[in-house]
């Protein structure tokens, strides 16, 4: 089959279908108890910190993960990775249905977070298989919108599932949506041929990929980026409550102003992305999500009138949020096909161990005052960063096939 053909199959938006589901169900699973963490804390009589490790031993396995599951999609094709990521996400979600123990929760998730790297790590591989580089960054994005749909799912759907079923009934829904679209994903996921020809004519050593990686500049600072903007994120989504309650903002409130920066995250992911694919360019768009999150994050910390919030966190949302679909984007073009998955597990490495250390952080910066200035001045520090490295990375759009 002519290589331009492959590219233009419609069977295209089944596979990203399928896989954006993936994605975001793995998101939704990791924030189910993120929004029940004092009710589990009643429930079980376990202290904060046992409880937080629900949601905490994601971002903390993904670090130790992340790079395998990308080595493992280069050389045995994301299908079959992503494939069994979604079989040990719906065992696991299944786990999670013997809520009489909280070690069973947290060995349900556990499980789900082994699997979380190997499913959303597929994303490049997948794209550069079926897209063109002229569709590759919408293609990125619709895949982003899943995760962020995902998480607004996890942190809207399971306090209202727990309220009318109990919570052994939402572990239920829960574990039945995660069971139908796994099975959904290995029966309508194919791959397009490309991918397996990249993963055979792949280097048989993993360390010389890693060195042949690191060795170029541009996907450092890509690399840099996303250790800097993951964190940034990370930081603000998880103290996003405190930041706000000295400026008389109420939990609930500051809950609706967490959903719209996500919602806004959604827009903006279906539209900037097939903005720089139409334009052929990546970097000036990193720029303007850079420049846009520096400039609105002081003013969202700050003020106290909710529906000026509301407006803040949605605008930031759109303008940053699709930062993450064009270094995904940036680091499969700047790697190749060949290594687009192990570049995307260094580059999701990277975002996570920024999450974690920046999660850390803040509070330690904010130290026992009531204020959280402290912590904000250190999110505007990361955001200048990011800003000037977004000036100097070099432009990464290459043709992948006719368009």
């Amino acid at each position: 089959m002519p290589e331009t053909d492959r590219y233009h199959r419609p069977y295209r938006w089944v596979v990203l279908g399928v896989y954006t589901l993936c994605a975001g169900v793995s998101q939704m699973l990791w924030l189910n108890f993120a929004p029940l963490l004092t009710e589990i804390q009643k429930r079980y009589g376990v202290g904060e910190l046992l409880a937080s490790t629900l949601v905490l031993v994601f971002p903390l396995l993904y670090v130790l993960l992340s790079l395998p599951a990308g080595v493992m999609t280069d050389r045995r094709g994301y299908r079959r990775t992503v494939g069994m990521g979604a079989v040990v996400m719906a065992l696991s979600s299944a786990v999670r249905i013997y809520d009489a123990s909280f070690y069973a929760l947290l060995a349900g998730q556990l499980g789900v977070a082994v699997a979380q790297p190997f499913v959303l790590n597929g994303i490049t591989k997948l794209v550069s298989d079926w897209f063109t580089a002229e569709q590759g960054a919408l293609a990125t994005g619709l895949g982003t919108v899943g995760i962020f749909l995902g998480m607004a799912a996890g942190m809207g759907a399971s306090p209202a599932l727990a309220e009318g079923l109990g919570l052994r009934g939402a572990l239920i829904v829960f574990a039945a949506i995660t069971a139908g679209i796994a099975l959904a994903f290995l029966l309508l996921c194919r791959e397009n041929g490309r991918a397996t020809a990249d993963a055979t004519a792949a280097s048989s050593s993993v360390r010389a990929d890693l060195r042949l990686l690191l060795r170029n500049r541009d996907l450092r600072l890509v690399f840099a980026l996303c250790f800097l903007g993951l964190g940034f994120f990370n930081g603000l989504t998880t103290w996003l409550e405190g930041i706000l309650a000295p400026n008389g903002v109420s939990a609930v409130d500051a809950g609706m102003v967490g959903a719209l920066l996500i919602l806004g995250g959604i827009g903006g992911a279906a539209t900037i992305p097939a903005l720089s694919d139409r334009l052929r360019r990546r970097k000036p768009f990193l720029i303007v999500c850079s420049l846009g999150a520096l400039a609105l994050l002081y003013p969202l910390c700050s003020l106290g009138s909710y529906p000026l919030l509301l407006v803040l966190a949605g605008a930031l949302g759109f303008l940053f949020l699709p930062a993450y679909a064009l270094l995904l984007e940036m680091s499969a073009e700047l790697a190749g096909p060949e290594l687009a998955g192990s570049a995307t597990g260094i580059l999701m490495l990277t975002g996570n161990a920024g999450g974690v250390i920046t999660i850390v952080l803040m509070p330690i910066v904010k130290g026992d005052g009531s204020s959280w200035t402290p912590a904000v001045v250190l999110m505007l520090a990361l955001l200048a960063v990011t800003l000037l490295l977004s000036l100097v990375v070099g432009e990464s759009f290459r043709t992948r096939g006719a368009g």
